[in-house]
């Protein structure tokens, strides 16, 4: 073991700890809550020869229900509706494993009429356990592939939607009916799905959701270490530390380099304005403008550390801002809103706040606010918030709460620092690339508003 340590780059001393994957996905929701009792369910395209976990928590005890160790030796099932969504992505003609978030926002464009045709090939059964009749995957891929031949997009999208929402909600309710909980944590890639979260949300009797925000193998980072913790410490301890998150700013802090690195560019100027109000005027005259701070988020979502703001007022925000940025104009963008005023414009209570504090699911937006923040609404009239807390980001809140008073509007566009297709932007010198690329109309900076020389042409 120590020789293969050292040709891998390790110390010989180093302790090697292997953990389940669908446990490491589970374990993250219920350790970030503060919970007394809950259902916990993982689905994804799989792990450890399973697609799916349902675990309960109650009275001091973490029962595994379905997915566990004793299913490490068996066949992997061929039930991942994670894979079906998957392939349906392939077969519309996007990359799979990175573009199903397209078919989310292009299903509220159709409708589902292969949805019946798709359902028959899935069931679950009275305990919450999912299945398929497929015989195994390569069917699965030619019969997905076969039935979207001349469907449009939007239809096909509206479909795999639909039935992905059905079945996971009937596995659900059967294991809420069954374990009686009221709370439910959910983690896994097919938790991405915002729009499945909010029919979880609003259809199921539960008192509060929360779905961990580095829900996919990006969270295997913190499910690991609590897996090995579990371990070491024994639940009892292990639930003693247990804390509700308050931001995931856990990226390398570049806060002593960015101004630094910007002022060395003769093409980038800083101006005399104040950051808070300089960035709010900017933003309220139509500029688009970074936010670029502190720690870098972890996970897919972009939450006030490396994040674009633009004014939601206009429609054509939404157009600038897939133009600057090379993104399609079907996909929705997110807004920003302090968590003062969030159940004012959005349609947020005490079973989806702790959720929008991680843009993991969407809400409706109340019907007077929609055409104010055009921007930021999706054809159906939901909107996938943010809601932040002075506390976690004081720029972040103190440049929003300075646009409303510029414009009377108390949300902001909050989309992610990057070109579609390219990572998000972490170190200086992607964030000054993007502003001399033209992406960008000005970065805010804890110590100043940065903006090129030269005017941008939007």
């Amino acid at each position: 073991m120590s020789a293969s340590l050292g040709a891998s780059g390790f110390r010989d001393d180093t302790k090697i700890v292997f953990y389940n994957h669908h446990e490491a996905h589970a374990l993250a929701p219920l350790f970030y809550s503060d919970w007394d009792e809950a259902l916990l369910v993982t689905a994804d395209a799989g792990g450890d020869t399973v697609n799916y976990s349902h675990r309960h928590f109650a009275n001091g005890v973490l029962k595994t229900i379905y997915g566990g160790d004793e299913c490490l030796l068996t066949p992997l099932p061929i039930d991942s509706i994670a894979d079906a969504y998957m392939t349906m992505t392939d077969a519309l003609g996007f990359i799979p494993l990175r573009h199903e978030g397209k078919l989310t926002g292009l299903a509220a464009y159709g409708q589902p009429i292969l949805a019946d045709k798709i359902a028959a090939r899935f069931s679950v059964d009275d305990s919450g356990r999912m299945f398929s009749n497929f015989r195994d995957y390569p069917e699965m891929v030619k019969f997905i592939h076969e039935i979207a031949k001349g469907v449009s997009r939007e239809d096909a999208s509206a479909s795999i939607q639909e039935v992905l929402e059905c079945t996971i909600l009937r596995s659900i309710t059967r294991l809420l009916e069954r374990t009686k909980a009221r709370h439910l944590g959910v983690a896994g890639g097919v938790f991405a799905n915002v729009k499945l979260n909010r029919l979880l949300a609003e259809q199921l009797p539960i008192d509060e959701i929360f779905i961990f925000p580095a829900m996919g193998d990006e969270g295997m980072s913190a499910g690991g270490a609590l897996c090995y913790l579990l371990q070491r410490d024994g639940l009892a301890h292990w639930l003693s530390q247990r804390r509700r998150l308050r931001d995931v700013y856990f990226g390398r802090d570049y806060t002593n380099s960015i101004d630094k690195s910007m002022d060395e560019y003769a093409e980038i100027r800083r101006t005399t304005e104040p950051p808070v109000e300089g960035a709010a005027k900017r933003l309220n005259a139509g500029q688009l403008g970074a936010i670029y701070i502190g720690r870098m988020e972890h996970g897919p979502r972009a939450l006030g550390a490396r994040s674009i703001l633009a004014n939601p007022s206009r429609r054509e925000t939404h157009d600038l801002l897939n133009k600057r940025l090379s993104r399609s104009e079907f996909m929705p963008f997110a807004p920003v809103i302090t968590a003062e005023k969030a159940a004012t414009v959005f349609d947020v209570g005490p079973v989806n706040a702790y959720a929008c504090r991680f843009m993991t699911i969407t809400c409706n937006v109340k019907p007077e606010w929609r055409k104010r923040i055009a921007a930021v609404v999706h054809v159906d009239g939901s909107a996938r918030p943010q809601i932040i807390e002075r506390e976690t980001n004081t720029l972040y809140y103190d440049i929003l709460n300075a646009f409303e008073r510029e414009s009377g509007l108390p949300v902001l566009v909050n989309t992610s620092f990057n070109v579609h297709e390219e990572p998000i932007v972490n170190k200086p010198s992607e964030c000054i690339r993007a502003l001399l690329d033209g992406r960008i109309d000005f970065v805010v900076t804890t110590q100043g508003i940065y903006e090129r020389m030269s005017p941008i042409s939007s």
